[in-house]
């Protein structure tokens, strides 16, 4: 009978079946710890549950893993998973690894996968590695030969010379909503976690700083040369860029400033003018904005764009011309829904919703959270002293406003709910007293 083998990158994303073919979560990676002889013993798997928690499942839970997917014995600790001394992700931290070859040439390789075999009943171990060789001579969209090893055949680079390759980790990590992918990311040691920043594109590390806490924003855009960090914030929504932005030190903000795109920067610039407790501060200057002859059919076709935050999608604004904020004088809203009931040749300016009053820019975040709670709204317009629209504040910005700040960590799950109902209740009160 032919031992079982798995690769490693194949496994990550598999999903992990209960005996009853209920799925629990998904394989994020694969944890070992190295021994003096022998190759590395697999001491379980780091599992997504829902929450996107990640928990350790013991390989003795494991009943079988094969066909891309993983059934266990049923008994998962939700435990929030905690890496110990001398475990080893192999995603994380082996794949993209260097190393030589033993032997007469000590060749250096990089290693591209790892193949764990079944040794024995709830026994798993490093089987081969998948290494790539560099070319002896450089040349251009071409890669070095690949070769299968033993782990007894290859010995780790310790120079630390070069940066460990992130190739394979940012491929594994292709399927991830942004919010998840922060969340891999910052459970990474802080020397891998910027060799992942640094192999990202701009809009996919943008989306993951969006979905990161403040303090880990600060952090990791630090460790970013002047002109990335200035190339990944012209990616980010203007709201979160110029959030992040307001917490780095003034001379580093203005020289990030000075880098990013004009049109970008001008509306992070427009967007730091206002306090951060205001419906200026926490609205965004990239409304859908049409004319009021545009028909249903193409407000319709806006709001498909793929790459659309849902909440700005909900809605259309309609304005005069000019068609960019500060627009001509705002005519009104269209939601989504209301334009489902026309037929798509109908004008929007026919349908408007003329009942919803637009916010200032000076309004209270308190009093822009009462009016969405108390019109079951997803977004509001803002306009100026001149009746034209600047901006909208969406309830995505409203909730980072009111949760607690470390609400994106798993371990706030039990305290999230309480601080919230007190500062929706303080918000309202201070609404209903006219306290900014």
């Amino acid at each position: 009978m032919t031992t079982p083998r798995v690769f490693v990158a194949r496994l990550a994303g598999c999903a992990v079946f209960d005996p009853a073919g209920d799925r629990v979560g998904r394989v994020r990676d694969v944890l070992v710890v190295y021994r003096a002889t022998e190759s590395p013993r697999v001491v379980g798997l780091i599992v997504e549950v829902p929450g996107r928690r990640r928990v350790f499942l013991s390989i003795g839970r494991v009943t079988s893993m094969a066909s891309g997917q993983v059934i266990t014995t049923g008994l998962i600790n939700l435990r929030r998973f905690e890496q110990r001394g001398g475990e080893v992700r192999v995603l994380a931290e082996l794949v993209g690894r260097r190393v030589h070859l033993r032997g007469a040439s000590g060749a250096p390789a990089v290693i591209e996968d790892v193949a764990i075999t079944e040794s024995g009943p709830g026994e798993w171990t490093v089987d081969q590695l998948f290494v790539r060789k560099p070319r002896a001579v450089p040349a251009p969209f071409t890669k070095g030969q690949t070769v299968f090893a033993r782990w007894a055949d290859v010995v780790e680079d310790s120079s630390g010379s070069q940066p460990q390759s992130a190739e394979q980790l940012v491929a594994a990590y292709n399927d991830l909503l942004p919010a998840d992918l922060a969340a891999s990311l910052l459970e990474l040691p802080e020397t891998r976690r910027m060799e992942v920043a640094e192999e990202l594109s701009d809009d996919r590390l943008a989306d993951a700083l969006e979905e990161m806490p403040e303090s880990d924003q600060v952090l990791l855009l630090s460790q970013l040369d002047d002109e990335r960090a200035a190339d990944v914030l012209d990616q980010m929504e203007p709201d979160d860029a110029a959030d992040l932005i307001s917490q780095l030190p003034v001379n580093r903000g203005e020289a990030l400033l000075d880098l990013m795109e004009p049109e970008e920067a001008e509306d992070v610039r427009f967007l730091l003018s206002y306090d951060s407790d205001t419906a200026g501060g926490l609205m965004t200057t990239e409304p859908i904005i049409v004319s009021a002859d545009s028909t249903v059919a193409e407000g319709l076709a806006l709001i498909r764009r793929h790459e659309l935050a849902p909440a700005i999608g909900a809605a259309i604004c309609v304005t005069l011309p000019p068609y960019e904020s500060p627009t001509g004088r705002y005519l009104g809203m269209v939601h989504f829904q209301r334009m489902l009931r026309y037929p798509p040749h109908e004008r929007l300016g026919t349908i408007l919703d003329n009942a919803l009053e637009p916010v200032t820019p000076e309004t209270s975040a308190a009093e822009v959270s009462r009016r969405l709670a108390s019109y079951d709204l997803v977004s509001l317009p803002v306009v100026d002293e001149l009746h034209r629209l600047i901006g909208l504040v969406t309830i995505d910005d409203v909730l980072d406003y009111l949760l607690p700040d470390d609400w994106r960590s798993a371990d706030a799950d039990a305290h999230v709910l309480p601080p919230l109902r007190r500062r929706a209740s303080v918000a309202v009160q201070k609404a209903d007293h006219g306290v900014a």
